[in-house]
């Protein structure tokens, strides 16, 4: 009986060491070392958005046995933050991590990468994107500036930002400069703001100095890290410009196209894995550190139906007049 107990072991540990040393170790015997770099639009102190970029590059390194080694610089390393997409377009590195709204000002199109003000939650953002068409439209769209794109994380409903002063009116608006992206800059100017564009580790300097009167960021997290309270306490609510905001890996096409097959499997997985990721995490984190702000002072504010009604009208008509003379633009926007 013992012996054939132990024989019967004996199969079974031989087989799983033949299987372990044939199947286990076959994508690292037979696949190339490939090194890559990618550049993050974000600085390592905002650890959740920083972050996604770091578990792609982890989970990558672990399904290829290390073979697959992709290196993450933060924010001003290689390039400046919002240079990100220049970077991976000129091939200066072979990835970048960012939002691709940053970009507008080449092209509005670019705004649905990202978010469209007044436009889709997170959930139904990736309903688009994975089920709906979007990602395909979108590297359609980025083909013309030799990259594609695969989503890396959505932070949800943003925050309307910090302010200085309250506002109730359209009218209060009128000459405040404030850090605000995409399109929602765009519609915030037609509402009398004049919007700047600075990347997340340059505005509380800006704010604090009163080079700028307000700036919005992403959430409760981010924004308490980044001390925003401690010079602007009314936090107002809801960042209409962003009801998700989904960030992007850019990746070289040429860079891209030299992969290996399994590699490219392994990229597409790990970047999903990182887009559903990131919204649990915001998720947990942000009532504590919206319960530490309040704790430190914050006025919660919400913007007035009056402000809401016109950026809402404003947006619309600036879509109507985009679509109206960029194809690209309208083709997605009819999609979405």
């Amino acid at each position: 009986m013992q012996r054939r107990d132990f024989l019967k072991k004996a199969s079974i540990g031989a087989a799983a060491g033949a299987a372990a040393t044939f199947a286990a170790p076959a994508l690292a015997q037979s696949l190339p070392t490939v090194k890559w770099r990618l550049t993050s639009s974000f600085p390592k102190s905002l650890d959740t958005i920083y972050g996604g970029a770091e578990q792609l590059a982890n989970r990558l390194r672990e399904m290829t046995g290390g073979k697959f080694d992709i290196r993450v610089f933060p924010a001003g390393e290689i390039v400046p933050g919002l240079q990100a997409m220049d970077a991976v377009q000129q091939a200066t590195v072979e990835c970048c991590h960012t939002a691709s709204y940053y970009y507008v000002g080449k092209d509005r199109t670019f705004t649905f990468g990202t978010a469209l003000p007044f436009g889709m939650n997170a959930r139904q953002t990736n309903a688009w994107m994975y089920h709906g068409g979007g990602q395909e439209l979108l590297d359609e769209f980025f083909a013309g500036y030799n990259f594609l794109s695969f989503p890396g994380g959505n932070s949800g409903t943003q925050m309307g930002g910090w302010w200085r002063k309250e506002v109730k009116t359209v009218a209060d608006l009128k000459g405040i400069k404030m850090r605000i992206g995409g399109l929602g800059g765009n519609i915030m100017a037609e509402l009398g703001v004049v919007p700047q564009q600075i990347a997340a580790g340059d505005i509380y300097p800006a704010l604090e100095k009163g080079t700028i009167d307000a700036a919005e960021w992403i959430g409760p997290y981010d924004d308490e890290k980044l001390g925003f309270y401690k010079v602007a306490k009314n936090y107002y609510g809801p960042g209409w410009w962003e009801p998700s905001t989904c960030l992007q890996f850019f990746v070289n096409k040429k860079e891209w196209d030299k992969l290996p097959k399994e590699y490219q499997a392994a990229f597409t997985a790990a970047a999903a894995e990182t887009n559903v990721t990131m919204t649990a995490e915001y998720d947990f984190k942000n009532p504590t550190a919206l319960a530490k702000l309040l704790q430190n002072g914050v006025k919660l504010r919400t913007f007035s139906k009056e402000i809401l009604e016109a950026a809402n009208k404003a947006a619309i008509q600036l879509y109507s007049d985009e679509a109206a003379k960029n194809p690209a633009f309208k083709k997605v926007y009819d999609s979405s």
